[in-house]
């Protein structure tokens, strides 16, 4: 556990403009092809989903998504990147809003345990977001494959890294007594760990692939 939680309006302040520098549209990953087969570009997803642990859920979130992905397991692993930091700013941008008004009963356990989530959220969101940024440069033509290996190997840590602080957002809440805002930010975290986990499963197999 941090020794000195940050308060909640300076967690929230850092989630709101990191919304702002880094959001954009996944579906700009790539301009439509009129030539290209939608199914095959869905059989491609749902293929490369086959690497995951959650394969249904990958392709469900994913599949939507076949026209800027094509057959490009790195627009691939981008566009999962930005499906899983989406779910992650949400959660934090609940979670934010759970400390200013959930107190748990005078449980000073509880309260802690919601500020040390929101702190390992707010890590999550920007871990993914340098993930994201970095993609896109993985994207350049011209590119080494040592720049390759090298750029890709940031991208697997910091996915492993924001996969790590949703998983300590939760285990901060073992020893707070049970209840329906205890389990419904556990629930809402276990589902982000799905999409962070496929995400990363998708980069891990574009980073062994050795070419950009």
């Amino acid at each position: 556990m941090p020794s000195e939680t940050p308060g909640p309006l300076l967690l929230f302040t850092f989630f709101l403009t990191t919304f702002l520098l880094y959001s954009q549209p996944i579906s700009t990953v790539a301009s439509p092809d009129p030539a290209f087969s939608q199914s095959s570009g869905t059989d491609y997803i749902r293929s490369s989903c086959g690497a995951t642990l959650y394969p249904e859920i990958c392709y469900t979130s994913l599949s939507r998504y076949a026209s800027a992905v094509k057959q490009s397991p790195s627009r691939l692993a981008r566009v999962a990147i930005g499906v899983s930091l989406s779910r992650a700013r949400r959660l934090a941008a609940y979670v934010s809003n759970l400390t200013r008004h959930e107190d748990f009963g005078g449980d000073h356990r509880g309260a802690s345990a919601l500020h040390d989530c929101l702190s390992n959220m707010a890590d999550a969101v920007d871990e993914m977001s340098g993930s994201l940024k970095q993609m896109r440069k993985v994207g350049a033509t011209g590119l080494s494959a040592e720049s390759f290996q090298f750029q890709m190997s940031n991208v697997e840590t910091w996915m492993s890294a924001a996969l790590t602080d949703e998983e300590t957002c939760t285990d901060g809440f073992e020893d707070v007594t049970d209840g329906a805002v205890k389990t419904e930010v556990c629930n809402r975290v276990a589902d982000a760990k799905k999409f962070t986990s496929n995400a990363l499963a998708l980069v891990n197999t574009y980073a062994a692939a050795g070419t950009p």
